[in-house]
């Protein structure tokens, strides 16, 4: 059975998007656009507010179109804090996280359903 509750987008600007809701008991929040120090800001809010819930948080990042280290600091800090898992990941986040490492560490899943799988 999939809960899903729905929360209205959070527009940030013409591009960039949060969205948060609940799946299978985990909380997802999917994120679109590009994301870097000047935009990253509402994601981290959207992460911190659900690393505080005991559950695992899924990250649906199939709508990243940029990321800098802005987001994989971000990711990493989240990781540490909760049971973070990353679905989805475009090619350019996929590459960031090979190139640093990162997906060595994190839970990199193809789709959010198999993130919430486990």
């Amino acid at each position: 059975m999939t809960d899903v509750v729905e929360s209205r987008p959070q527009v940030l600007d013409q591009t960039t998007t949060v969205v948060q809701y609940e799946r299978d008991g985990a909380w997802v929040i999917g994120a679109r656009g590009a994301y870097d120090i000047q935009s990253v800001t509402p994601l981290a809010d959207a992460l911190d507010l659900a690393v505080k819930k005991p559950r695992k948080v899924i990250l649906d990042a199939s709508g990243i179109t940029f990321a800098d280290s802005s987001l994989l600091n971000l990711l990493i800090q989240t990781h540490q804090a909760a049971d973070l898992y990353v679905a989805g990941p475009t090619p350019q986040l996929q590459r960031l996280l090979q190139l640093t490492g990162v997906d060595t560490v994190l839970r990199v899943r193809a789709t959010v359903e198999e993130a919430a799988a486990g």
